[in-house]
């Protein structure tokens, strides 16, 4: 017999903290280790069995990896700055985001797809540089081919994203498919969406050969777009999040909403609402905004009312003197 799903949802959060293990892609501190292969392999705490098998064996990747790690959290902070969490990470803890991301929320889903997109940006980036020998430019990209304005040539250096997606898949999904649980299986579609986000934005750029610029003949390769764009992209994807539930099997999802569409494979997905990160809640992993910044004449999410949680605010007016970089010496006149 079917349970009714407004019998069952109100207990749905708590269903979800006592069933789901504590979560943490431990593989997002990569970025505080340093030293040799094995010290990072070994240093880096919680690695699943595969991932250190991965990190031993291909050691360049993994410092591809660990670089991209400060490019996606910085990322996260651009997209998240007007807001009242602002994506901010805590140096000294192994989850990099603390307590915040055990909870379901579309910001955990915001987060797991930026992350491994960035993974996917950072080997495919590094593979096109030449800095690691397990890959280079994009292979298949040889011979003659045909778009909207003609025939080309492939040549340059393509991006192998390929390759960067199926070792991002690899690395960053082999903790994920060890569970069974609802947290797991939503990492795992969120994952997915990150790495096509970045595929999405793959363009075709073209070098004209010829007299005085005809372009009699092109030559043509695969570029990755800035990660911005992907980013934007995914903000987009996180404001639009889809709360689902897990299906009676316990393989997929259903829309927790049925007014809702059922969630695509480029969509995010989430289970639980987000806190409110108004005030410090260690639990909750929430830092509060006490003390940050607002904007007096926004009607935004940065605005004060929104950024204050209606506490007040308190208004400074700063004078600042600086030494400006003067001239010296005469100007000649015409």
């Amino acid at each position: 017999m079917n349970a009714p799903l407004g019998g069952i949802w109100p207990w749905l959060p708590l269903l979800l903290t006592w069933l789901t293990p504590e979560v943490s892609s431990s593989w997002w501190y990569m970025r505080a280790t340093g030293g040799s292969s094995r010290v990072m392999c070994d240093n880096v705490p919680g690695l699943v069995s595969r991932q250190r098998q991965l990190c031993h064996r291909h050691p360049d990747v993994m410092r591809a990896i660990g670089l991209g790690v400060a490019e996606w959290t910085a990322e996260c902070q651009h997209q998240f700055r007007q807001h009242r969490w602002n994506c901010n990470t805590l140096d000294r803890d192994h989850s990099l985001f603390g307590r915040v991301l055990l909870r379901s929320s579309r910001e955990s889903a915001f987060v797991y797809a930026v992350s491994s997109a960035g993974v996917v940006f950072a080997i495919t980036r590094a593979c096109s540089q030449g800095e690691l020998k397990s890959c280079s430019c994009d292979p298949k990209k040889k011979g003659t081919a045909k778009d909207s304005k003609g025939n080309f040539d492939w040549g340059g250096c393509s991006d192998n994203i390929d390759y960067g997606i199926k070792f991002a898949r690899a690395f960053v999904d082999a903790k994920e498919r060890k569970g069974k649980d609802a947290r797991a299986l939503m990492n795992l579609h969120n994952n997915r969406a990150g790495r096509k986000a970045v595929k999405r934005f793959l363009k075709q750029e073209c070098k004209c050969h010829g007299v005085s610029g005809s372009c009699t003949l092109r030559t043509c390769w695969l570029a990755m777009a800035d990660f911005r764009k992907t980013g934007d992209y995914l903000w987009r994807k996180y404001n639009g999040a889809i709360q689902v539930v897990m299906n009676q099997d316990g393989t997929g999802f259903t829309v927790a909403n049925k007014r809702f569409k059922k969630p695509t494979k480029n969509d995010l997905v989430y289970f639980e609402n987000s806190p409110d990160y108004c005030i410090r809640d260690r639990d909750a992993g929430s830092l509060g905004t006490a003390g940050r910044v607002c904007n007096l004449t926004s009607r935004g999410m940065d605005s004060c009312e929104v950024m204050c949680c209606g506490r007040g605010y308190d208004t400074s007016h700063v004078t600042r003197m600086t030494k400006c970089e003067c001239l010296h010496g005469t100007l000649d006149k015409a």
